[in-house]
């Protein structure tokens, strides 16, 4: 696709939507680099430490849905602007911490912040872009995307190295403002779903509280697993997402429209599947940096270099994927991708202090592949399912599925970290602890991966 032949409304909003889902995972990922640095300056323990992404994943997920449909019923743009403004200054919040505590408050409200964008990039684009581009165009911004997760460790080691854990909240603000600049003054006009009613009345608060609530009982019980409270909020939580399916299947407005699980296979399936797929592989960034500088002693920007092969790869692929998407069956695609992003995590199953870095960055490579031939042909099938008037919450339901898949991703190693390191500082004298904490997690990540390939190929024919 040649950007540069676009018609003007294509091209600018393709611009805005790129700079976003590049700035956001940067921060993403260079924040996982820092972690060490972070738990050094603030004093904070491991299971205390593990909820620095994990705050962020949890409230994204808490409120991506809501975004979803708040974004259907008021405009795609403009809460892709208000996220992308939050996202500024809850990021300058974030840099100003001087506790543990207020450092994971601010990575609720940048997770609040990003929350919007996720819900509302995939929607843009699919209202710009014709079904015949759609793929294509689809790629390109997953492939920004895995840039952005690729030039985080780099960037943000160096700069940790020189600034500070500080400064892995500051780089991408200049990119925020400038999307703000694109989206106000380029970007005309903006994208809704004209069946609903325009009214705060037709928002589904009630689901939203519910869904949200159980969200946080299940992050925190999983958190302090092993205590009383851990199990009432667990079965808290369960009842909350019984209590949730029952109050959407009446709501006039449901934040999460489960007549498009019932009624649709092929998005049903496909979300299954993204679920899987980030549940298995969004905890490799946080394992893989703990690994390097913990057991191996590498320093933050060895360790970012090295962190930089996985996304590296998916960036290379996710394009070439999406664009074979609009031709060939996704089902296909994703699924081949799926069965190699298994072998790359059993290889990474096996790493202990002494071994060689070469494998691990050949592991980083093949479940990098992996990844990048499944993510932009299943988005491209979810997006593909729906009716255009659907658009925005079939993204926010996708992104919902991607955030919950991160956030069950972070609920593993936290479980696991609790079970094997329990709450203390990670010293040499735990290194072998952790050592098992990242193989045993590795492992039950390409468990995981096994439904997926399943529900990949049993998903039926998008076109």
């Amino acid at each position: 696709m040649n950007i540069f032949s676009l018609a003007p409304l294509q091209r600018n909003t393709l611009f805005m939507v790129l700079l976003n889902a590049w700035a956001t995972p940067l921060m993403l990922s260079s924040v996982n680099v820092a972690l060490p640095s972070i738990a050094e300056s603030l004093t904070m323990n491991a299971v205390m430490l593990s909820w620095i992404p994990m705050a962020y994943l949890m409230a994204g997920a808490m409120f991506v849905l809501f975004f979803g449909r708040l974004a259907d019923m008021f405009g795609r743009k403009k809460i892709f602007l208000i996220g992308t403004a939050s996202t500024i200054v809850s990021s300058i919040a974030a840099a100003m911490s001087t506790s543990g505590e207020a450092l994971i408050f601010f990575r609720l409200l940048q997770g609040v912040s990003a929350a919007m964008l996720y819900a509302t990039q995939v929607a843009i684009i699919s209202s710009v872009f014709p079904p015949a581009q759609r793929g294509a165009t689809i790629g390109i911004v997953i492939s920004t995307l895995y840039f952005g997760l690729a030039a985080g460790p780099f960037i943000g080691g160096h700069l940790i190295e020189q600034f500070g854990w500080q400064a892995c909240f500051i780089f991408q603000i200049p990119l925020s403002f400038i999307v703000l600049y694109i989206g106000l003054v380029k970007v005309q006009g903006d994208w809704s779903n004209t069946e609903n009613v325009h009214s705060f009345s037709d928002l589904d608060i009630k689901g939203t509280v519910i869904y949200a609530s159980s969200i946080v009982a299940f992050s925190v019980g999983i958190s302090t697993l092993t205590t009383n409270v851990s199990y009432l909020l667990i079965v808290f939580g369960l009842l909350a997402i019984w209590w949730f399916i029952r109050i959407e299947k009446t709501a006039t407005h449901p934040i999460f429209d489960l007549s498009l699980f019932t009624n649709n296979r092929i998005f049903t399936l496909s979300c299954c599947t993204s679920y899987l797929m980030y549940t298995a592989t969004f905890a490799n960034v946080v394992l893989v940096s703990l690994y390097l500088q913990y057991i191996k002693g590498f320093p933050a920007s060895t360790a970012g270099m090295i962190m930089m092969t996985q996304p590296l790869v998916m960036a290379i692929f996710a394009p070439i994927s999406g664009k074979l998407s609009d031709r060939f069956e996704p089902r296909i695609l994703a699924s081949l991708g799926i069965l190699l992003t298994i072998l790359g995590l059993v290889i990474l199953a096996t790493l202990d202090a002494q071994s060689p870095t070469k494998i691990l960055i050949i592991a980083l490579m093949t479940t990098g592949a992996g990844f990048g031939l499944f993510s932009s042909p299943n988005t491209n099938a979810i997006m593909g399912a729906v009716k255009k008037t659907q658009y925005g919450i079939a993204a926010g339901t996708n992104s919902s599925m991607r955030m919950l898949g991160q956030l069950s991703s972070m609920f593993i190693v936290t479980l696991v970290m609790s079970l094997l390191i329990g709450p203390v500082e990670i010293t040499p004298d735990k290194y072998g602890q952790l050592a098992k904490v990242i193989q045993l997690s590795f492992l039950i990540a390409a468990s995981l991966c096994l439904p997926g390939i399943y529900f990949s190929l049993k998903r039926g024919l998008v076109r």
